[in-house]
């Protein structure tokens, strides 16, 4: 085995971790799968000869990628939206999910979301940290702070993290039933009936893009919610269950297209959170047809 050939397979040995540090930073795959070729080209460029971890020299590698994206994305930040649902991670019911190594520890959309309200730097150090177990120590350079300015940023963006994003009932089947029933009475136009199954203090994000731009809108409260539910009622028949990031959520498509992809986030048997996703475009990326006949 020659010299490029080991470095290949030390690579592909740490590609699914870097793969899925790359999407949490990001919250998309296209950019994810970016961030991780630019680590396989910087590692090609690079003198490793004196690095004993090459693990966390391409975690640090991949990190500092993101951050890179993280702080473009903010000094372009033009566009009026007030808010933007990261790329959803799509699999069957049926199956194990697709992208598995993307999914560890239950990487909810809803958690993704205000993984996207953080700071470029609270986002590093709390993903690295909190869900990578990285040192704060090894986190400090990235972000050019103390380790104990990395640990007050990580600490300030769990608690925002905890505050917004609850966690999912871990039994799957209860969140199907919930979901089930939100849509059975969203069709009926059972407005008591969506009240119910919904928590006083749901929150529906929908990101329309720059195509339907009117659909990105931020709704709280669960009459209010419920509203808004009843009017695509109609789209009910459409709606093809799916994972999303691995809780229960639909692809909605007629007509041989996807118009949207809708997660929710189910705690002690209420919808608390629906993430809606419904620009064609990037659900055109996702190629979300391959879930519905």
């Amino acid at each position: 085995m020659d010299e490029r050939e080991w470095l290949t397979d030390r690579f592909e040995e740490h590609r699914t971790r870097l793969r899925a540090v790359a999407y949490r930073m990001l919250g998309s795959v296209s950019e994810a799968d970016d961030a991780v070729q630019d680590a396989w080209l910087r590692l090609n460029r690079a003198d490793t000869s004196g690095v004993d971890n090459l693990g966390a020299w391409l975690t640090t590698v991949v990190a500092r990628v993101c951050l890179n994206v993280l702080r473009s994305r903010e000094h372009r930040r033009e566009d009026p939206f007030d808010v933007r649902v990261p790329d959803p991670i799509i699999s069957p019911e049926d199956g194990d999910p697709e992208h598995e190594a993307l999914l560890a520890d239950s990487v909810g959309l809803a958690l993704l979301v205000v993984l996207e309200t953080l700071t470029p730097a609270e986002r590093l150090a709390f993903v690295l940290h909190d869900m990578f177990a990285v040192p704060f120590e090894e986190i400090a350079p990235m972000i050019e702070r103390s380790p104990a300015a990395a640990r007050q940023l990580a600490s300030r963006a769990r608690r925002r993290v905890r505050g917004q994003a609850p966690a999912p009932d871990p039994d799957l089947s209860r969140q199907r039933r919930v979901v089930d029933a939100f849509f059975a009475a969203a069709r009926d136009g059972d407005f008591d009936a969506l009240v119910a199954v919904l928590h006083p203090d749901v929150v529906l994000r929908s990101d329309g893009g720059v195509a339907r731009a009117r659909h990105t809108v931020v709704i709280n409260g669960a009459r209010t919610v419920a509203e808004q539910a009843v009017t695509f009622g109609r789209l009910s028949p459409y709606a093809r269950p799916v994972l999303i990031n691995g809780a229960a959520g639909v692809v909605v498509a007629a007509h041989g297209r996807p118009l949207s992809v809708m997660a929710f986030t189910v705690t002690d048997g209420k919808i608390v959170a629906i993430d809606v996703l419904s620009d064609p475009d990037r659900l055109h990326d996702l190629d979300a047809t391959a879930f519905f006949d």
